[in-house]
């Protein structure tokens, strides 16, 4: 009843509301599977409204599906826009994202937006597992499954035991100091211990297929060899040592060539040349030159 009265208080007054609205906020489909997302919008807008689908995929990119009046070229084949809706033929699982439809029309506009989940069991996920490492550094343990749709979550395990997200609220595992994150597979060891030696692996599910487990490798954790570390700096030092005895000996023996001393030269300057008259005349012309 209150809604009645609001549509003819609006008709009285001349306002508008523009809205839009749909039935399939969440779409989920088995890949392969068509998929229909309906668009409805109030007359407000006109016999005509103009009507534009865009899409947004998990990596956050943002493209037209259909623009003026057509589906564009890349979704052309396989997206079809329909009066109400948009319907996409053999969904992919690059399809899944965030869908919004967008109506203007007599200075008017409204959004709707849905979400498309193309369902794709987990695969095998990869994982990196170092298979040595050294006791106090920072140890970055990977996991990810590349097509599980909607994505995975991750669960890591330790000689056959599952590891909590929170090792201190368990007993077994108040000892370790190990971050674990479900959500992108990584589990980390700020300053690893021996004890956290062992074997490891993970799993990935996203409840639309069978769980999948990685490959489990073997992680040994090792005290830093400080014996080598001393031996080797003992060894540079000797080195050093002996490099310098040979120099002080080679010198000591006279097998370094020795810098020569530099002997001042004697300087031989030249009075100009004057000319006092003729050598004809017998007059007497002085020449003379001197050394420094």
């Amino acid at each position: 009843m209150f809604f009645v009265l609001m549509c003819l208080c609006l008709q009285a007054t001349g306002l508008h509301a523009f809205t839009a609205s749909t039935t399939t906020k969440n779409v989920m489909v088995q890949e392969g599977s068509g998929a229909d997302m309906k668009c409805d919008y109030s007359a407000d807008f006109g016999s005509s409204p103009r009507v534009e689908w865009k899409f947004k995929d998990l990596k956050g990119s943002q493209s037209f599906i259909f623009f003026d009046g057509q589906i564009t070229s890349q979704y052309q084949g396989r997206f079809t826009q329909y009066a109400g809706g948009l319907r996409v033929d053999k969904t992919t699982r690059k399809d899944t994202g965030d869908y919004t439809c967008e109506v203007s029309g007599n200075d008017g506009y409204a959004e709707i937006p849905i979400k498309l989940t193309v369902i794709v069991p987990p695969s095998v996920p990869v994982s990196r597992i170092p298979t040595s490492v050294t006791t106090g550094g920072n140890v970055l343990l990977t996991c990810f499954d590349m097509d599980g749709s909607p994505p995975s979550t991750y669960q890591w395990y330790k000689d056959d035991t599952p590891l909590p997200q929170d090792p201190s609220k368990f007993p077994a595992f108040k000892n370790m100091t190990y971050k674990l994150n479900a959500q992108n597979g990584n589990l980390e060891f700020p300053s690893v211990a021996k004890t956290d030696s062992g074997k490891y692996f993970c799993e990935a599910s996203n409840g639309q297929g069978p769980v999948q487990r990685g490959e489990a490798v073997f992680m040994e954790v090792k005290d830093v060899n400080t014996g080598g570390i001393v031996a080797g700096v003992i060894v540079a030092l000797l080195a050093i040592a002996l490099l310098c005895f040979g120099l002080w000996y080679a010198n000591k023996k006279g097998y370094l060539p020795k810098m020569s001393e530099s002997k001042q030269k004697s300087a031989v300057y030249t009075q100009p040349r004057q000319d006092y008259g003729d050598e004809d005349d017998g007059e007497f012309k002085p020449k003379s030159s001197f050394v420094v």
